[in-house]
């Protein structure tokens, strides 16, 4: 298949007039037109305005798509504890399956092709499949929860910790290497030092799976781990095992000099997740400092019930927003830097390789998207256009390991309409 369109093959490369050539699941080659146009005279032709490597949600939670809206002006722990856990608890393993399926077609359709998702303590087999099915590339992963946590999510430590193991085995790797596992503890506030060790020793244990889990997002929930540890949030998952380079944090909203210094001495990823920080009031997390010390940095979206949306276009705007109020400095966090936060650092934090760019090579991820639009006209920059001023249902195709998932409006892989009519129709608990 050959691809025309304006090529942005990474923050630095835009080929006004281009094309990315796909065999199979890679890119064979990328550059002018015309040239790739003579080169592969017998490929099938496709055009978009735009041609862009696939975005990658750095931290989501597929399984509340189906809360989206019902714990609005809330704060975090009441959100979480009030609202989200009661809900998850009541999910069957139909609610997990559709609450998965809705939430994939909703990243595909608006041009994610990697994701990290952090799903619930049970039925996590129907968010796999579905994963498989929808065709998503992901690292995904079951929550562990033995302390603190309300009925019907509470779990025994080595149970928890053995199913997690039974997952491992049944899902990572799937769909030719797509799936890939990542453990996937709540967050300190609800999990023992047993359990947290436990899933150090499984990650170390099992080749490749990485571990993702929350940290830092808010102060009441750092006053709650030093009261429990005598430890401030990153200081205790250090000392747990929960950081280095297979490791995903995600918010790190509120850490202090010595906690950054672990961050960026072990290579641990952080996830940046603004529209969800600010509707919970959260604060705002100190990006800057963050890429200053080479600490890896990817964008996510969060949850439907704290963002509302799952389109990473928005989110792209609202990351460089907001650290140009925070520091008052409009030169802060500019589209070239947040775009590669959202597509080649979200994919090293997932730990995906030849993923987040439009290379020769990598692997066939590729998004096209229409630019025919009043808030589209006129284009001076396309990267400033993609961070600034596009939307996901600007998308028109996505494309993941060479397989066209999505296409002028309409799922390829699975009936949207089905999804989104079984979505309407289940019943989610909520608070009163």
């Amino acid at each position: 298949m050959l691809l025309e369109g304006t090529v942005v093959a990474d923050a630095d490369t835009v080929i006004d007039d281009g094309a990315v050539v796909v065999e199979g699941d890679r890119i064979a080659a990328v550059g002018d037109r015309s040239e790739l146009a003579e080169r592969y005279p017998d490929r099938e032709r496709r055009r978009y305005d735009v041609l862009a490597p696939g975005i990658v949600g750095g931290h989501v939670h597929s399984v509340q798509s189906l809360g989206r809206g019902i714990a609005d002006d809330t704060a975090l722990l009441d959100w979480l504890f009030e609202y989200v856990l009661p809900m998850e608890a009541d999910l069957d393993a139909d609610g997990m399956r559709i609450a998965a399926e809705l939430g994939y077609a909703e990243l595909i359709e608006s041009g994610v092709t990697t994701v990290i998702d952090h799903l619930s303590v049970r039925h996590a087999d129907e968010a796999f499949e579905a994963a498989s099915r929808i065709g998503i590339r992901g690292r995904i992963g079951k929550v562990l929860m033995d302390k603190d946590a309300p009925d019907g999510l509470a779990e025994d430590t080595d149970a928890a910790l053995a199913e997690s193991e039974r997952l491992i085995e049944e899902y990572h790797g799937a769909n030719d290497g797509r799936i890939g596992y990542a453990l996937t503890p709540r967050f300190a506030v609800s999990c023992t030092e047993a359990c947290l060790r436990g899933v150090r020793e499984l990650a170390d244990a099992h080749d490749g799976v990485r571990i993702h889990t929350h940290a830092s997002e808010n102060r009441d929930e750092i006053a709650q781990v030093e009261a429990d540890t005598g430890m401030r949030n990153i200081h205790w998952l250090d000392e747990v095992g929960l950081t280095g380079e297979d490791v995903v944090l995600a918010h790190c909203v509120w850490t202090d000099e010595s906690e950054r210094e672990v961050l960026a001495e072990t290579g641990t990823h952080v996830t940046y997740c603004p529209s969800s920080n600010m509707k919970l009031a959260s604060g705002v997390a100190p990006i800057p400092d963050y890429l200053d010390r080479g600490i890896n940095v990817a964008l996510g979206n969060d949850g439907p019930p704290c963002n509302n949306t799952l389109d990473p276009f928005t989110e792209m705007r609202q990351a460089s927003l907001l650290q140009k109020v925070e520091d008052l400095d409009p030169t802060t966090l500019p589209a070239r830097t947040v775009f590669e936060m959202a597509t080649v650092n979200g994919a090293t934090a997932a730990g995906f390789e030849g993923v987040g760019r439009l290379e020769p090579g990598w692997k066939a991820d590729v998004v096209g998207l229409r630019t025919d639009l009043t808030r589209a006209t006129p284009i001076h920059d396309v990267l400033s256009h993609l961070v600034f001023a596009a939307h996901g249902d600007d998308v028109a195709f996505t494309m993941v390991d060479g397989e066209v998932l999505y296409e002028d409006g309409d799922h390829v892989a699975v009936d949207a309409d089905r999804i989104r009519r079984e979505a309407d129709e289940y019943e989610v608990s909520v608070a009163d």
